[in-house]
């Protein structure tokens, strides 16, 4: 026999975490090379990891909805051979086997949660932070023995067996020895859990409370993210689209019977946004604390929206594609996320986020930058409007805003500014006469 590891993989380019979301599988149960083990969350897709062993599962070491670093080990295989044991040792005595702790034979370690704040400001894992609320156990007068002097949750578990349990005041506990030699003293009676840091909002008969799926909480930590680290700047252009809109609308009945998907506009803004990348690359970068790195390909974001979440599948190398091309890699990539049939390649490589909001009508927003890149165009609702002509007369026109927020450690105004502005020559110069969807 022979146990095998099971690590958090990385689902994505730049992703550094994930959440358990859901275990798939329990203690004891039987699994095949490829079989899902669990659901897991990262701020870009959700995916199943899948068994790379054929296997009985013999623990889950990773919590259902922690957040782990990729390469923590979340669950271990015992497997038939295949690996190479330590020399069995003499068999103990019965009695001396009975008091051996189980701590004598170490699972294998896994990289310890993503740390949280206590409102002390000191950082613990989640798992440290609520087994310190079931017990009673005041952080601040315990000494640690990871990295660093980092608690870990062994820390608070040899506490919790010595009985040897600090209270707020006390002396801070020296960390406790395991010994296979006696039996471990049996646990004190557990105190009353304390109530866990949180918004304080009162509920009030009538209210829902909606639990915080795995995949809102890691969007929720990569706005957080974006918004504490990048200094966000926002700026706003009005387009003319009135000769675009008349040339996409003179094509889409016979695209559609031809191609047999949607010609949209949103196909024709990422197309220019593309372009313009081209000759502004300063635009498709992104922020490495002590450099800035300008990426080679122009990989587009697309933000996809369902009821309880927004997904960025990513059209690769989009200024190597034609109108027809993006508009197809659109509807598929759309269709992906409502079927949740999104995989972690198709999320993967981004360098500029394009957002279509106005499809629900919106007309100005403030964009949240989609970490790490430098910036996020919205594309806002195409509406009629009397606009005041060169030649002084009034018409009415099809006009529409784009609204970009920036990272002002990457970009300024100027590069931002010019950049618009050719993204609008690009659009208000579409048409039958000088552009071709294929």
């Amino acid at each position: 026999m022979a146990i095998e590891q099971i690590k958090m993989p990385q689902l994505g380019e730049s992703v550094t975490e994930g959440t358990i979301n859901q275990w798939l599988v329990s203690v004891g149960d039987k699994v095949s090379k490829y079989d899902p083990l669990a659901e897991v969350t990262t701020d870009k897709v959700n995916s199943e990891v899948p068994s790379s062993f054929d296997g009985v599962i013999k623990e889950l070491i990773a919590q259902e909805g922690e957040t782990y670093e990729v390469g923590a080990v979340i669950l271990t295989i015992e497997t038939e051979g295949g690996g190479s044991a330590a020399p069995e040792a003499p068999a103990a005595p019965a009695a001396e086997a009975s008091a051996t702790s189980a701590a004598s034979t170490p699972a294998p370690a896994a990289a310890a949660p993503v740390a949280k704040t206590d409102n002390g400001g000191a950082r613990y894992s989640p798992a440290v932070l609520k087994l310190s609320q079931e017990h009673g156990i005041d952080l601040s007068q315990v000494t640690g023995t990871g990295a660093g002097g980092r608690i870990t949750r062994k820390d608070l578990n040899a506490l919790i067996e010595s009985g040897n349990i600090p209270k707020a005041g006390a002396a801070p506990a020296a960390p406790v020895q395991e010994t296979a030699a006696a039996p471990a003293a049996p646990a004190p009676q557990a105190a009353a859990p304390k109530a866990a840091a949180a918004t304080n909002v009162p509920v009030v008969p009538g209210d829902i409370e909606i639990p915080v799926s795995g995949v809102r909480k890691a969007i929720a930590a990569n706005m957080l993210k974006s918004k504490h680290e990048a200094p966000h700047a926002w700026t706003m252009i009005e387009v003319d689209v009135t000769n675009l809109m008349s040339f996409r609308n003179s094509l889409k009945a016979d695209f559609k019977k031809k191609e047999g998907f949607n010609l949209t506009p949103f196909a024709f803004f990422v197309k220019a946004v593309a372009q313009a990348l081209k000759e502004f690359p300063m635009i498709n970068s992104m922020w490495a604390g002590d450099k800035i790195v300008q990426k080679k390909d122009i990989n587009l974001s697309i933000a996809v929206a369902t009821e309880d979440a927004l997904y960025v599948p990513v059209i690769k190398n989009a200024d190597e594609k034609t109108i027809k091309g993006i508009a197809r890699e659109i509807g598929e990539l759309a269709g992906k996320v409502r079927s949740g049939k999104l995989s972690g390649a198709d999320m993967s490589g981004g360098t500029f986020t394009v957002n279509n909001t106005g499809s629900f009508g919106s007309i100005q927003s403030n964009g949240i930058i989609n970490h790490p890149q430098a910036a996020i165009l919205q594309v806002e609702s195409i509406v009629k409007r009397a606009v005041v002509m060169d030649n002084g007369m009034i018409a009415v026109r099809d006009m529409v805003n784009l609204c970009m927020s920036l990272d002002h450690r990457v970009l300024d105004g100027l590069v931002c500014g010019n950049f618009l502005k050719r993204v609008k020559e690009i659009l208000e110069n579409t048409s039958k006469e000088n552009t071709s969807v294929y």
